[in-house]
Parts: C-alpha cells; structure tokens; sequence
C-alpha cells in the first residue's frame, strides 16, 4: 500500500488547490493508497526561521511542525498544492518549508563534501500551482523558474525524485467546465501515484 501525503500550501481553504488535492485523494484512495492531508494554514508556528541554520538539530520545533516532519517520513509521495503569487509559493508555505527542511531531518552536511547527504531520498512528489498568469507566459516568459528553483534548489536538494509540476492557470478566466476537465485529469494521476 502507498502512503500518500498531500500538503496545501493555500492559506484558504475555499480554494481551486484544495479542490486539487481532494480530487487527487479520491483517485489515489480508489487503488487503495493511504492518505493524510496536512492544511499548513491551520498549524500553530512561526514561519520566521530566526537564526538561519546555526541552531541545527538542536532546534526544538512546535508540535504542529514535529508531527508535519513525521507524516513527511512517513510518505511515499508527497503532494503539494498552492498558488503562484508574485512568482512564488505563499508566505506561509515559504516559512513551512524553511522551518521543516532542516539540518538532520531533510539533509546532513558532511565535513570534506560539498554537497550534502539528501535524508529524504526515496520520495517521491507531485507539486500543483495555480496562477492567474497565462500558461504560456509562465513558460516562455518567465521560463519556469519557480519550478527550476523547487526541482533543483529546495526538493530535489533534499533527495525527492522524480518531481512532477502541473499548472492550473489562467485561474480568473477558467469557466467551470474547464476546473471540472482539470480534476477529472488529477483524480487520474491519483489513481496512478504521480
């Protein structure tokens, strides 16, 4: 059976990434896979990692974030969803990252190597994100770069592989048969753990 950890990034609830991810529980639950859901704007803990790094495995994390860590290990798959704003995740999912991904639980850094050991190898993801840009110009204008940043710089850093990214997007002039087509597309790829 497959754990699958689904995370919304959205701060709200009433929003087209929870629909996704509930779309994608439905199809992977249907082929049997074990799934929990973790909603980052209902967790108690401050998105500010103050002092960087320098604290290191020592750093005592609130709960919230300690269980968050634990389904984490627990997973096969990851999925995330949020929206693109000003070319980024949220504020808040941002902070969720920093303060979870740390050294001794998401990477270990080794005297004598230049790049670090990825503890969370194994794993593998799935990242939604909706935007009101054009597709077309998130690709060719912007060239991806939010995705090229999370491939290389923050999950594929710290061992996920593959990566999988799928776009929702021009969000504000989709009709409603469009976000129908849209989830029925993701309910698949739940139904295929991708």
């Amino acid at each position: 059976m497959k754990n699958i950890l689904v995370i919304l990034g959205h701060p709200s609830e009433n929003s087209f990434c929870k629909a996704l991810l509930d779309a994608y529980m439905a199809g992977a639950e249907k082929m049997g896979a074990h799934c929990q859901a973790i909603y980052i704007s209902r967790l108690t803990f401050n998105v500010n990692l103050a002092d960087g790094y320098r604290s290191g495995e020592t750093l005592q994390l609130e709960e919230d974030l300690a269980k968050s860590q634990e389904l984490i290990k627990w997973a096969d798959h990851v999925v995330m969803a949020f929206p693109n704003w000003w070319g980024y995740m949220p504020a808040i999912t941002k902070g969720f990252i920093d303060r979870m991904f740390l050294p001794g639980f998401a990477f270990k850094n080794h005297s004598g190597k230049n790049f670090p050991e990825q503890l969370l190898k194994g794993k593998s993801m799935r990242v939604f994100v909706t935007m009101d840009t054009p597709k077309f110009w998130f690709y060719l204008v912007h060239r991806a770069s939010l995705y090229r940043i999370l491939k290389k710089v923050v999950f594929g850093y710290v061992g996920f592989k593959p990566i999988g990214f799928s776009t929702f997007g021009f969000m504000r002039k989709t009709t409603d048969k469009q976000r129908k087509k849209w989830l029925k597309k993701v309910e698949l790829l739940g139904t295929q753990f991708k």
